[in-house]
């Protein structure tokens, strides 16, 4: 008799399914303070029942996205009443952010997960390397969805680029909530109202979008990047862009499309520039990050003393450090000349229905990729998208970028 194939891991003993419509999916429901996606929807729960595949929502999970439990049920989803019946010998487990741990002091979310699951989720590895070594002590196979490349297929899979669209989105709402005026022009009998000036530092996905909110809302926009690639993006979005063009700013992109860390001499005169431009905005969003890297500081002390009373700095890399000199992590700082410095956590989660959405589709589309019929979800170790994503297979840290953790894992 044929060896039974191995549908998930090379994990032996782990409990295999005895068919590929016996595979369960579980979505627990999200633990950490401020998380209000979730990782399925009732269209992504579904096409993954078409797929035969079972799928068990914890109670609740969907509430801080305004989906109901009888949603996810109407959608063919079984209701588990807490995290221990959902995650119960699942073989894919789907989540927004990565599970509490035993080191961090109270619930132990990995402790329900059995050996040889599949976890796919944000894990954030660079700032939580500590939990790398944990999945792999749990056997629990662990893939980070921000680590997904950036290649023609995996498009449809980037949670970076669905999370981050919409975190540009808010950032212009929540600036225009903040502002104490209007954005655009407006005549009236009394006199007019000048537009608002809003200047975009980092155009990736979040700055491309913040700069077209901001466009539609009325706003003269301009914006500063150092990768000479989106200057015409940016003026394609109706937009002006601010940057020192000189031979390293031509040579300042990966191969990856990030941005490169720039030298001390062309910061010194990125900032003179900015400092000038900085003066007349009214509003002003940062949102420059370095994989792996403390975020950037853009925004000076100086730069934020030089601008008006009533501006406005959203800082969406706060998160990591900040762009912005003054901002605090979750809140909403007025400095002593009147400008808000707006420090908002988690983003994506302050619009997180529309996140859940998409983020659900981008989970969706990876395990469609994986599937097949006669084997269900089975992991190609071998793939590129699975090699870049990928942490821990079958106790073992794997991704290259974290080979301190794994020298520290016992032979």
């Amino acid at each position: 008799m044929a060896a039974t194939p191995c549908l998930l891991s090379h994990a032996c003993c782990r409990r295999w399914p005895s068919k590929a419509n016996d595979m369960k999916i579980a979505i627990p429901r999200e633990r950490r303070p401020g998380e209000r996606r979730v990782a399925a929807s009732p269209e992504t729960v579904k096409k993954l029942k078409a797929l035969g595949l079972d799928v068990v929502v914890e109670s609740g999970a969907g509430l801080g996205s305004s989906i109901t439990d009888a949603a996810f049920e109407a959608a063919g989803a079984a209701i588990a009443a807490d995290a221990a019946s959902a995650l119960a010998d699942a073989d894919i487990v789907l989540k927004v952010q990565r599970p509490l741990i035993a080191a961090e002091g109270g619930e132990d979310e990995l402790a329900l997960m059995r050996k040889g699951a599949l976890l796919f989720a944000i894990l954030n590895p660079y700032n939580s390397r500590d939990h790398v070594k944990a999945y792999a002590d749990a056997g629990v196979n662990a893939f980070a969805m921000e680590f997904m490349p950036r290649i023609t297929r995996a498009q449809v899979m980037d949670v970076l680029s669905s999370q981050a669209n919409l975190a540009g989105y808010k950032a212009v709402v929540d600036a225009a909530s903040e502002y104490g005026r209007a954005f655009p022009m407006m005549m009236t009998a009394a006199g007019t109202v000048p537009p608002a000036r809003a200047f975009i530092m980092g155009v990736g996905v979040a700055g491309l979008q913040a700069i077209a909110t901001a466009k539609r809302l009325g706003a003269i926009v301009s914006a500063t990047d150092v990768r000479p690639a989106v200057k015409e993006q940016v003026q394609s979005l109706g937009g002006s862009f601010v940057a020192v063009e000189n031979d390293e700013f031509k040579q300042a992109e990966t191969a990856g499309g990030y941005a490169k860390e720039m030298s001390d001499d062309y910061k010194r005169q990125q900032a003179a520039l900015v400092a000038e431009h900085i003066k007349k905005q009214d509003i002003v969003i940062t949102t420059a990050l370095i994989p792996g890297r403390k975020a950037p500081i853009l925004v000076t002390a100086e730069h934020v003393a030089s601008m008006k009373p009533g501006s406005v700095i959203i800082d969406l890399a706060v998160e990591q450090g900040g762009n912005v000199e003054g901002a605090k992590l979750g809140e909403v700082v007025t400095t002593a000349n009147g400008v808000k410095i707006v420090g908002h956590a988690n983003y994506a989660s302050r619009i997180a229905e529309s996140a859940s959405l998409l983020y659900a589709k981008n989970l969706l589309a990876l395990l469609t990729s994986l599937h097949g019929k006669e084997t269900g979800v089975a992991v190609n170790w071998d793939d590129e998208i699975v090699k870049a994503i990928a942490l821990t297979r079958d106790g073992a840290i794997v991704h290259p970028a974290f080979a301190d953790a794994r020298e520290a894992q016992p032979a």
